[in-house]
């Protein structure tokens, strides 16, 4: 409509993977619930919309950046995994057409909201950080090539892997996840090595820096 200020937002949607064979599904809806509720806790100057679970094994929500629902995506994909619980998401730009939702993330409609749908339901992708970015379809592209380098290191982190680099991540430094485990500083290495640490944290850092011009380019931040 003429003279109306356009919404810009961006979604974040995940799905629980292969939950419906769950053999603790107990379990399963317990930590998925308290994961998005420690998001939604953790990130709500950043939420527009919060988080919201909306089948059982999915939720969306809209954030006010790229970087910060890719931080979202990021923080809730190592959450989940400690639990030995995989979870795909999309992020993407949408367009909101109708008012905004500030209590649950559902009854609105807007462009790029299912297209984001779409590619969640895209079960056989290889990749659990998807992108949807209707103008620029080759930003898209590398953003899921970047994601999918990403998720085949996490598929291939052993548990001891997984705790060491998730620890690091979180902003330990060698020495300490070192004392931590009770292992020398030269074992962290050797374990951080394996996990392919160096080659995740370039491909983490260089999304986080393609969702910071992201949000240049659409004036989220």
């Amino acid at each position: 409509m003429t003279g109306q200020i356009e919404q810009r937002y961006v979604a974040l949607m995940g799905d629980l993977v292969r939950s419906e064979g769950n053999t603790a599904p107990a379990h399963l809806h317990a930590s998925f619930n308290a994961a998005i509720d420690a998001q939604n806790t953790a990130m709500r100057e950043a939420i527009a919309s919060p988080l919201t679970i909306t089948l059982g094994d999915e939720f969306q929500g809209l954030l006010t950046s790229f970087v910060q629902a890719l931080t979202a995506a990021q923080t809730l994909r190592l959450r989940l995994l400690a639990d030995d619980i995989e979870c795909r998401f999309v992020i993407g730009l949408v367009r909101l057409h109708t008012p905004l939702n500030r209590d649950r993330a559902w009854n609105m409609m807007g462009q790029g909201l299912s297209r984001a749908r779409e590619k969640l339901d895209a079960k056989r992708a290889v990749t659990l950080y998807g992108f949807t970015l209707d103008d620029d379809p080759l930003m898209e592209t590398l953003l899921d090539a970047l994601g999918a380098g990403m998720t085949a290191i996490e598929r291939s982190w052993t548990p001891q892997q997984r705790r060491y680099i998730t620890a690091m991540l979180a902003g330990d430094d060698v020495a300490t996840v070192a004392r931590a485990h009770d292992v020398s500083v030269y074992s962290v290495y050797k374990v951080r090595a394996a996990g392919d640490y160096d080659a995740y944290l370039a491909q983490r850092h260089a999304l986080q820096a393609a969702a910071a011009q992201l949000d240049h380019r659409y004036y989220l931040a």
